[in-house]
């Protein structure tokens, strides 16, 4: 977050506390003032997902401004629930329900928005849930398992007409969005080609060994919609994303979706017609990580317009000067944009302009959160009033993440793509088109669109 906005933050904080001051002369509790002021447009919220990411809602249901009441905190760990109970101290002063299960959670109907934060094969299931229930849906990315779940949510928010957002934070940095305002004003000419990166030294994993699962874990609800299979050490704690297909979607899925959703907004193109890619492990042979640690993927769509993916999970050399970013190149000039600000370089190869945020929101560690996540939070709560315009829709989060989808499927069968540019499907290879879905378990299929 900027410092000017994050300024404007405290000023409303102020004067909502200015309120309570006034509301203290009729002798209410500070819990009292929290249900009085603004109920009309409170949320109810809950947070479905417990995980590395829940330092990312910390802030945005803290703030006074944002005037939502955490009713809930969900896991299939039960040990996840009061350590984020804990976390929340310092932020509420209430104490939220801690519920295992997340049915219970989505048939209450005092909820009025699902954070949905669970594992990645949970995340469209969860969403498509919560909506049928009449919930407003925050889902972190990647908003799918599958390029099916994509296009199933996009026709769900509309038949139900409720805001549905993916956590792609950097849409509202504020940087981003001035430098890609700008980009689509021509400050860089026609722009032609975008290079997403990422590099991080993720180390080896445990083989996995199948045991029983651990103490105060849920493992059918964990498994949630994927086939029903033996619990395997230590699958439910992040390692999921590395042991096979069933829950995870690689590291494209886990961060490609960031740097891509950048790329492809300033680049204003949707569906590529051609998807090509080198990916394999290249790192630790003999662990527990089955899936690819390096990638690299090329997206070609219409006008002469490539994206190239440079995704390396377990070499953390900084080819481009960081960890992770997106440069954009155009007819006159050249665009480095990542989630700490942006420099813009004329054709010569001159800085002419550079804006750096003073945020705490960039880089590779894991989990967290940080300003431009409140700002997105922050910006979806006012979206569900009718106060605010999303800065990033589901329809923008799914096609995003189809690109990471697509890419994932051309590394698992081994051949390039040939998309029809209108909706990204598969149009050379039924081996391939036979990912766009999943097997789900019994019950748990899509609902029909």
């Amino acid at each position: 977050m900027s410092k000017s906005n994050r300024r404007t933050f405290i000023k409303k904080s102020a004067a909502l506390t200015l309120g309570f001051s006034a509301l203290g002369s009729l002798s209410f509790s500070p819990k009292s003032y929290a249900r009085i002021v603004g109920a009309n447009d409170r949320l109810n919220v809950a947070i479905a997902g417990l995980g590395r990411r829940l330092g990312a809602f910390y802030e945005p249901i803290g703030l006074k401004t944002s005037n939502v009441n955490l009713l809930y905190l969900c896991d299939a760990m039960q040990s996840q629930m009061p350590k984020a109970a804990k976390g929340f101290e310092k932020w509420i002063d209430y104490q939220p329900k801690q519920e295992q299960n997340i049915f219970k959670v989505l048939d209450d109907k005092e909820v009025d928005v699902l954070i949905n934060a669970t594992p990645d094969h949970w995340h469209a299931p969860g969403t498509w849930l919560a909506l049928e229930r009449g919930k407003h849906v925050y889902v972190e990315k990647p908003c799918s398992h599958n390029p099916r779940e994509g296009e199933v949510l996009v026709a769900l928010q509309k038949k139900y007409n409720k805001v549905v957002q993916m956590g792609n934070q950097q849409r509202s940095a504020p940087e981003s969005k001035e430098i890609i305002k700008a980009i689509h004003e021509g400050v860089i000419g026609k722009v032609y080609f975008a290079k997403a990166f990422y590099s991080n030294s993720r180390g080896s994993v445990i083989n996995p060994i199948q045991q029983a699962p651990p103490a105060g874990l849920d493992w059918d609800l964990f498994q949630g919609p994927a086939p029903r299979k033996p619990y395997f050490h230590d699958t439910w704690d992040y390692n999921w994303h590395w042991y096979g297909w069933d829950y995870g979607t690689a590291e494209t899925g886990n961060n490609a979706t960031h740097e891509l959703d950048i790329a492809r907004w300033a680049l204003q193109v949707e569906f590529p017609k051609a998807v090509s890619v080198v990916a394999g492990k290249m790192h630790f042979p003999g662990d527990g990580w089955t899936m690819y640690d390096t990638m690299d993927a090329t997206f070609e769509f219409g006008e002469g317009k490539v994206i190239q993916w440079d995704g390396k999970s377990r070499n953390n050399y900084k080819t481009y000067g960081s960890d992770r970013g997106t440069i954009i190149y155009g007819s006159e000039g050249t665009v480095y944009v990542d989630r700490g600000g942006y420099r813009l370089i004329d054709r010569s190869g001159k800085e002419i302009k550079s804006n750096q945020a003073n945020n705490n929101e960039g880089g590779t560690a894991l989990g967290g959160g940080g300003d431009m996540s409140t700002l997105h939070i922050v910006n979806f709560f006012n979206a569900v009033r009718g106060t605010e315009k999303q800065n990033s829709t589901i329809e923008e989060g799914a096609v995003s993440t189809l690109l990471c989808h697509l890419a994932n499927i051309s590394s698992r069968t081994g051949e390039s793509l040939t998309c029809d540019p209108s909706n990204g499907h598969i149009l050379n290879s039924p081996k391939a088109m036979a990912l766009w879905s999943r097997a789900y378990e019994k019950g748990w299929a899509p609902p029909a669109i």
